[in-house]
């Protein structure tokens, strides 16, 4: 398999600093803030395996810091807890998101800047629109194949390691994580994932096996999230390949207002399960 393009996040830009924020994820006795409800149900009939709407886990004990008190020039703020649906959950919705730093333990990455893809931004070159006519296009038809693909080891600095296949396979489970994939005549060429809440979608991992399928991936999510000011695409890092496609840096803060706001949103009708 070829490597791919780096993912949403770093593990193939690393954070400025090894080094982690001096705390780590509390563990509270008592439950915090739930992860967000899920919306009314619209008409519709739910596809084969999967709800048709998100289905809220058990909210977990594990208590995020504010990001008003995060260092500023760590991306890299807290260790600890674990991958849970209901942590993972009140993590994005915190403007958090995991990746191993060992074996055995979990960080938790808040970065500053924060990398976003403006909906009305994206810029599609001519090429890719060629592109794009090559390709068929799912969503949520092969999620385990696209984050093992993601996972391939034989990428450089992998970081998709067995407990991360495993926590995201549970959340697409209950509807909350979601794939799209890129297909032509040999098979799967390419695509992507990550996690929906409300008007949130939060990328995770990408790949490639044929020239621009994961673009071609990223310009389907773009056209499927709806055109709301507030809906917000967050791709953590913005990494020259993104850059290229109209990803930009936002201060940590900007983007806590910014999710604030997609929270608020309905998910896209284009991401229930059908």
């Amino acid at each position: 398999m070829r490597p791919g393009e780096p993912p949403f996040g770093p593990l193939h830009s690393r954070p400025r600093r090894s080094a982690p924020y001096g705390g780590s994820v509390v563990r509270v006795h008592h439950p915090s803030t739930p992860p967000p409800s899920r919306p009314a149900a619209p008409a519709g009939a739910p596809g084969p395996g999967r709800p048709v709407q998100p289905i809220v886990p058990p909210a977990t004990d594990w208590s995020f810091p504010s990001p008003h008190e995060l260092p500023p020039d760590e991306d890299l703020v807290a260790v600890g807890a674990d991958l849970e649906p209901g942590t993972l959950l009140r993590a994005y919705a915190g403007g958090y998101f995991p990746m191993p730093v060992s074996r055995t333990r979990i960080g938790w990455f808040h970065p500053e800047p924060r990398g976003v893809l403006p909906i009305e931004g994206l810029v599609v070159s001519r090429s890719l629109r060629r592109s794009m006519r090559r390709y068929t296009v799912t969503v949520d038809a092969a999620f385990d194949e696209v984050i093992r693909a993601c996972a391939d080891p034989a990428r450089p600095l992998g970081w998709i390691d067995n407990r991360m296949l495993r926590a995201y396979g549970r959340l697409h489970a209950l509807g909350w994580a979601h794939s799209v994939e890129v297909w032509d005549d040999d098979g799967l060429a390419g695509g992507l994932y990550g996690v929906a809440i409300g008007g949130l979608f939060a990328g995770e991992s990408m790949f490639h096996r044929r020239t621009d399928a994961s673009k071609v991936a990223l310009v389907h999510l773009v056209e499927m999230l709806d055109q709301d000011p507030d809906v917000l695409l967050d791709v953590q890092w913005v990494t020259p390949h993104l850059s290229s496609l109209g990803a930009v840096a936002i201060p940590r803060l900007q983007y806590c207002g910014s999710l604030e706001r997609a929270l608020r949103r309905p998910l896209p009708s284009r991401l229930l399960s059908r």
